[in-house]
């Protein structure tokens, strides 16, 4: 049975995902490019390409000489990485990392990244990958350059390279006090390092840049609105798009008229097989145009949220092999042993990714040429994306990512730089096409929705005894039980889903971990144990200890209630390297049932902190991210169409809704840095059920826990926010 990683069923099965060949960098136009200096390139498999994994699908990861790192003779370096900003300060501190190993300025680095004519191929900025597999990468290229660099030193200065040390950008003879600079060493010289991979890296507890609470790159053009973002781009000559919608999903074209649009000034009407969309002059003619377009629609009978939970029971994935399974021991005998038993079902409703900016592409042709601006977490993908549409080689289609604000996972696929493609070829001239809110919330993809079923026993003592799990559609990411249950069957169950779903923010790990810290409190308060003994009392697993531990220490877990209306909940887990644990406290109204969190602590290890600042700022913006999926947010459908595709419609979190958070950062110098972009989130939700069921007694078993509006079949709320 083959079990592919959770994003590869999610995109290959979802057909997002179109491997292609890779990208062959031309180490002569980089010359050209940039001129003389040290260029950095890959010679053979590093160990970040080997913990990638060997190949991804049929697509073979890089093994291709490519320009990584360049310094120039002013002494500027220029990084050259697919990886792409998206909010998440990997900017700052990949620069960070190359500053360390190189011994540069931090200011002296510049980060070229998302540029699929100047970047080595990428699979994408995804699953907290950057800092764990980038970051030792670009560390490895640094520390390449700057042995060589004290190697050209050594063979001016007519010394050993052993006794010349590099700091602050210079190389210096401690016996004479004489230095060159970076910039003299490559002035007028074209020297190439090839990498093998084998270069030792400084260790964080001797690092100086890296480590440090360095300000973010370029951080004051983000908030006063300097910066250029992928719906800012200006083309000479350019024209606005739109593109016609069907009426709901699977829906079959029956008649159109555009004969009022064509009649507008400056609109042209463009037709290719079953897409439709208009080009003019400006964007509100653009739409107008559109509007004017007759068009009717077949849309077919599909399920509601009403019957959303049976159908992903009773309708698994057509003949996938992706049923995840573990098991271990008898779950059967030892639940008919058990003292006490537990048996309960979760639901997980669709979220939408809902990012600031929607989708945004800018399309220019020059003969059989390609340039697409575009806001996306997989710059090559989308490119791959292109060549399949309009059947061009690689060489002939550039990708190009300005720093977006956010994709949450929303932004793999490319959907507007196809169609900004389609409409600017049958223009002649540059497109721009911006997604309206309303088809982001339509025709973007949602974090899956899952039915959750869990058995589990445990002994009077309060030792776990069984654990069963089963996930229908919402994924394996965070499945796993990190406590020790002698007796496990634990499965996930993929199933053909009514709406169109992929990649968020810590994927199926919040739903899991949900289910799974709610289901242990059940079982703590069933054996009348703290909730937070229960868990240490079955907890092994001392990284995952040391956040509980941790977190406890900051909210002052075991004191006394504030008030006979709140209640305080604990929570934890572990995915892609990280290590979380979240007490939440929560009040209650009640003469209202209003629901308020009041307070948050989160305590977080990932290894060796990169950059402090950053990771608290992600740690707190998760926790805030995580309040709406946790309480109000959900996706309404019915009949093949979106209920709620609006922002009046779809409750977010908003600045009333924000608790007191405190980040607790436990800093592990003596292991490597993981990734901490998306598992920030998967504590928040369990925390505070489990804080309402203290201040109480009612378990909500669905997220989310207070919806404004009920989905058809839901249960009218306990709880309002």
């Amino acid at each position: 049975m083959t079990i592919r990683t959770e994003f590869e069923r999610e995109f290959f099965d979802g057909g997002a995902w179109n491997p292609s060949g890779v990208l062959e960098v031309d180490r002569r136009d980089f010359l050209k490019l940039f001129g003389g200096g040290l260029f950095v390139g890959l010679a053979a498999r590093s160990a970040w390409t080997q913990e990638a994994g060997r190949t991804f699908g049929s697509h073979e990861l890089p093994k291709d000489l490519s320009a990584w790192l360049h310094i120039a003779a002013d002494g500027r370096v220029k990084v050259f990485t697919g990886k792409v900003e998206v909010g998440q300060n990997i900017r700052t501190s990949l620069a960070q990392q190359v500053a360390e190993e190189l011994r540069a300025p931090f200011d002296c680095v510049e980060m070229i990244m998302g540029d699929t004519a100047l970047t080595p191929w990428d699979m994408g900025t995804f699953g907290s990958r950057t800092t764990p597999t980038m970051g030792p990468e670009l560390r490895t290229m640094a520390a390449a350059a700057r042995e060589m660099l004290l190697e050209e030193a050594g063979r001016r200065c007519h010394v050993k390279p052993s006794m010349l040390t590099a700091a602050d950008g210079k190389v210096t003879d401690p016996r004479s006090g004489q230095s060159l600079s970076y910039g003299e060493l490559t002035h007028g010289e074209k020297l190439v390092k090839i990498v093998s991979g084998d270069e030792s890296l400084t260790p964080a507890s001797d690092w100086k840049t890296a480590g440090t609470a360095v300000p973010k790159v370029d951080g004051r053009d983000f908030v006063t609105g300097k910066h250029v973002y992928p719906s800012d781009i200006v083309r000479p000559g350019m024209l606005f798009g739109a593109v016609l919608r069907p009426e709901g999903f699977n829906a079959t074209l029956v008649s159109l008229d555009a004969s009022a649009a064509e009649k507008i000034p400056g609109v042209e009407v463009v037709r290719d097989g079953d897409f439709t969309g208009v080009v003019a002059p400006d964007a509100f003619t653009a739409k107008s145009a559109l509007a004017a377009i007759q068009a009717k629609w077949n849309v077919p009978a599909q399920p509601s949220n009403r019957e959303l939970f049976a159908v992903l029971k009773k309708q698994p994935h057509d003949g996938d092999n992706d049923t995840q399974q573990h098991i271990v021991g008898s779950v059967t005998h030892a639940l008919a042993a058990a003292d006490l038993k537990l048996e309960e079902q979760y639901t997980i409703q669709y979220i939408a990714h809902t990012p600031l900016e929607p989708r945004a592409a800018v399309a220019e042709w020059n003969g059989d040429a390609l340039t697409v601006w575009t806001g996306t977490q997989r710059p090559f993908g989308v490119r791959d994306e292109l060549t399949q549409a309009f059947n061009l080689p690689a060489d002939r289609v550039r990708v190009i990512q300005p720093d977006m604000g956010s994709g949450y996972g929303g932004k793999h696929t490319g959907e507007a730089a196809v169609e900004a493609a389609r409409l600017a070829k049958a223009a002649g001239k540059p497109v721009k096409l911006e997604w309206t809110r309303q088809e982001e919330f339509t025709w973007a993809y949602f974090r899956p929705a899952g039915l959750i079923e869990i058995r589990a026993g445990a002994r009077r003592d309060g030792t776990l005894a069984a654990w069963e799990y089963h996930n229908y559609n919402s994924g394996g990411a965070g499945i796993g039980m990190p406590y020790d249950a002698p007796n496990q069957l634990i499965q996930y169950h993929p199933s053909d889903s009514p709406l169109r779903q992929g990649s968020y923010r810590s994927l199926a790990a919040t739903a899991n971990n949900f289910a799974r810290e709610s289901a242990m409190d059940g079982l703590a308060h069933a054996a009348g144990i703290d909730p937070l003994a229960f868990r240490m009392k079955n907890l092994s697993d001392p990284r995952l200890r040391a956040v509980f531990e941790a977190v406890a220490d900051k909210f002052d877990w075991g004191r006394t209630k504030s008030a006979p209306d709140c209640g305080f909940g604990i929570a934890g887990g572990t995915e892609k390297g990280g290590y979380v644990a979240t007490c939440a406290e929560v009040e209650i109204d009640p003469a209202t049932k209003k629901l308020r969190i009041r307070r948050v602590v989160q305590a977080w290890e990932s290894g060796a902190v990169v950059n402090p600042d950053g990771l608290r700022n992600q740690m707190t913006g998760a926790v805030v991210q995580a309040i709406g999926g946790a309480l109000f947010e959900q996706i309404l459908f019915a009949n093949g169409r979106i209920l709620n595709p609006l922002l009046a419609d779809y409750r977010l979190p908003r600045f009333s809704d924000a608790p007191h958070v405190e980040i607790v950062l436990v800093d592990r110098k003596d292991l490597p840095s993981a990734g901490a972009g998306e598992i920030g989130l998967i504590g928040l939700a369990p925390a505070v059920g489990n804080a309402l069921f203290a201040a109480t007694g009612t378990r909500l078993r669905s997220m989310p826990m207070a919806p404004r509006t009920p989905a058809p079949g839901q249960s009218q709320p306990a709880f309002r926010c």
